[in-house]
Parts: structure tokens; sequence; C-alpha cells
């Protein structure tokens, strides 16, 4: 790993409306005057933890050994929860310890240190604002190539939520949208691999909604435009979309929902 990390990601749900983002760039810059600022995304849901956690672990682990990752989705910022720095594999993670961090240290092993040593803040600490004068300097002192042992004292344990498992048996697979993007496409719960234990020649009816759809497709171009379709997407999940369309609008489908696919046929 390198000793002086120097690409620090920042993923929040801020917006690009107000100051925010350029104020934590403005505080890491001022420390760390060399240090690569990559934005992953400021707009997510706000308030939303789970789609932050879903953000990080689909992106984190493809950026290069000892890249930091700024996360800043706080709806408890000012309340008793703690800020922390988690070290998981050769990647680094500051932010609220809130559950944003969940999915990145699923079955991974990890550290996790509480981040309450004051010499690392900002002098003026704002109650709404960590990411400003907590975590911004923080991650910029940790690029600088300062050990994660000086931010604080290592804590045992790390607030983490879990999206329900999919559950299965002979008949098919009962599984939850657990993350609509952009384009409204809804991605579950299920991944490929859950699907194909059932068997490569295996064929499925998709039910979510009041929709049903007609197998796994592999694109979205396999359907005409206008129509629903499930395929495995990029994160090796199973989702539903609307070619060219928005399958959370179209569908009126929101997250949480329930997605079951019934086998119809197996080939041996």
């Amino acid at each position: 790993m390198p000793s002086t990390p120097r690409i620090i990601t920042l993923t929040s749900d801020f917006g690009s409306q107000d100051y925010y983002v350029s104020a934590m760039k403005a505080v890491i810059l001022g420390i760390s005057p060399q240090v690569r600022l990559v934005d992953v995304s400021h707009d997510l849901p706000p308030q939303d933890i789970m789609a932050g956690a879903w953000v990080l672990k689909n992106t984190a682990f493809l950026y290069p050994p000892g890249t930091i990752h700024l996360a800043v989705i706080d709806p408890g910022v000012g309340s008793t929860r703690r800020p922390v720095l988690v070290q998981v594999r050769n990647q680094f993670f500051v932010g609220p310890n809130n559950g944003l961090f969940s999915l990145v240290v699923e079955s991974e092993e990890h550290r996790v240190f509480e981040l309450n040593n004051k010499r690392y803040w900002r002098e003026s600490i704002s109650t709404t604002f960590h990411g400003r004068d907590i975590f911004a300097p923080v991650a910029a002192w940790l690029s600088n190539g300062e050990p994660p042992e000086n931010f604080g004292s290592e804590l045992g344990e790390l607030t983490t939520y879990r999206w329900a498992k999919p559950i299965s048996d002979d008949e098919g697979v009962q599984g939850w949208v657990m993350h609509i993007d952009r384009y409204g496409n809804l991605i579950t719960n299920i991944p490929q691999a859950f699907i194909q234990k059932y068997g490569r020649e295996s064929a499925f009816k998709i039910y979510v909604g009041n929709t049903i759809l007609k197998d796994i497709s592999d694109a979205f171009s396999d359907v005409p435009d206008g129509e629903a379709v499930a395929l495995i997407g990029s994160s090796g999940m199973l989702e539903i979309a609307i070619n060219k369309g928005n399958a959370e609008h179209m569908l009126g489908v929101e997250k949480g929902a329930p997605v079951s696919l019934v086998i119809q046929k197996s080939v041996s």
C-alpha cells in the first residue's frame, strides 16, 4: 500500500445547488493541495444512508490501493453518532458511523477508528456540517501520510445495516427492490449467482408490482422501446427496467417492493 495516498473520492447527498461540496474541497486542498479529488456522486436521495452504502460498494474497490473515500450522508449530524475512519482491504473510508459503510465491510476484515483526536479537526466545529469540519480535514491529513491510529481510538464494532436476503425454494426466488437508480431502473437484492444455481436452461416468470415479465434478457434493447425488461445489471444483480423509459414511474414500483421469480421449466 502506498505510504501517502493521493486520491480522495467524495460521495454525499449535498447536491450541486449549495456550497457544501465546494467547502469540503476547500478544506481538503488547504491541507493537502497535491491531492486528487474525484466526485463519485452528490445527487443521492437526501438522508438515504443505504443508497450511499450501495454506491460505495459498487465503486470503492475499483480505485487504486490507498484511496480515501470521504462519504457524508449524515441525518444524525450533531447527535451522539460517532465520526469514524474505516480501513477495509487497502482502502480508507471517512464519515459518520451510521450504517453508511455497511456494504463495504460486509464479509470483509476491517478496522474502525473513532475520530476523537481534535487535533485533526477544524478549530471551529459546526453541529450541522461535520463533512467540512471533521471528515474533510481528517481525509486530507490521511492523504498526507498520517497513520489511521493518530486520528483516534480503535472501536470494536461498526454500525451496520443489512438488506434482507432473497428467499428461494424449488419453485423460485422471492426478493425485493433495494435501490432505484436515476434512470428509474429497479435494482433487486437477487444476485446473478443466486439465479444461476437453478441451471442455465431454467426459464422464469418475473412478477413486480402489477407487471409480469417472461424470463431474463441480456440487454435493454431485447425489448421494444417503452416495454419492461428484466436483466442482470452491471452490479451483478437482477434489475427491472423500461427500454428508453423509467420503470419506477411507468410500473409504479417503489423501493422495498417485492420481486418474485417463478420457475417455468428446467431442461437437464
